[in-house]
């Protein structure tokens, strides 16, 4: 049975196809100002990656900033539900999921039988998301995918007060005014991002085995600010910014497999 999860982010729509057990596809596009229209666009390209036609697609549940833009899914699920969905079905042994997007971040704590037992969301600062290294990056005037790299040849600790993005940017240019190192402040800017994601985490509770996923994970200077502050190692699955996708289609393969009931 094929199913498909469609995650709409702020600036991406991600799809994934499900197959049973076996991930078909994963496509996205920039979601931009229609969100319905970069949602189907990025499911005709997954069911053009995996050869089928959308006759075979069992069922589709959407999730994300722009679920409810979605008018052709079956169903809607939380983003914190996928999360769980998504994250355990790559990682079983999951207890705690940590997902960092562009616009958000969220903690959430598992029990034994993998339900849901708190969640934290960041979703009212940027300081705490994704943006908030992009805004950096530009201040700096780098590549956003060079922030992780350049952080980890710094060789000083430079501490970054400003808890707000408008205000951290204007640190960043004072740092930069004051000739501080490229790579101490890159430094600086992701342990400031990591040290927000760890006091979220810590409100619910921090239990191995500690699943990262959303985009940011593909940023190794914000990875190891995290895992300093927790004090463990991470887990990060692959295609970490498809895992909210991979858990609403997860979600649709439990909506058909038990005769198109919502089970939550």
């Amino acid at each position: 049975m094929i199913t498909a999860g469609i995650d709409v982010g702020n600036k991406y729509a991600k799809v994934v196809l499900l197959d049973g057990d076996r991930v078909l596809a994963r496509q996205s596009r920039p979601t931009g100002f229609e969100q319905k229209e970069a949602a189907s666009s990025a499911l005709v390209a997954a069911l053009a990656e995996a050869g089928i036609s959308r006759e075979q697609v069992a069922g589709v549940v959407a999730t994300g900033a722009g679920k409810s833009e979605v008018v052709f899914a079956d169903d809607h699920i939380t983003e914190v539900g996928a999360d769980a969905r998504g994250a355990l079905f790559l990682v079983p042994a999951a207890r705690t999921v940590v997902d960092v997007g562009a616009e958000e971040g969220r903690a959430i704590r598992l029990d034994g039988n993998g339900r849901v037992v708190d969640f934290a969301m960041n979703e009212k600062c940027a300081a705490g998301a994704g943006s908030f290294t992009e805004s950096m990056a530009r201040a700096l005037e780098v590549d956003l995918i060079e922030m992780g790299p350049l952080s980890l040849k710094s060789t000083r600790l430079v501490p970054m007060n400003a808890q707000c993005a408008v205000f951290a940017e204007s640190e960043v240019v004072s740092l930069i005014h004051a000739r501080t190192s490229k790579e101490d402040i890159a430094r600086a800017v992701n342990d400031a991002m990591a040290s927000r994601i760890v006091s979220m985490t810590r409100r619910v509770g921090v239990e191995k085995e500690v699943v990262l996923i959303g985009g940011v994970a593909h940023n190794v200077g914000f990875v190891k600010g995290l895992e300093e502050g927790l004090e463990l190692k991470v887990v990060i699955p692959e295609g970490p910014e498809y895992v909210t996708a991979l858990g609403a289609a997860c979600a649709a393969r439990e909506k058909a497999g038990n005769g198109g009931k919502d089970n939550g």
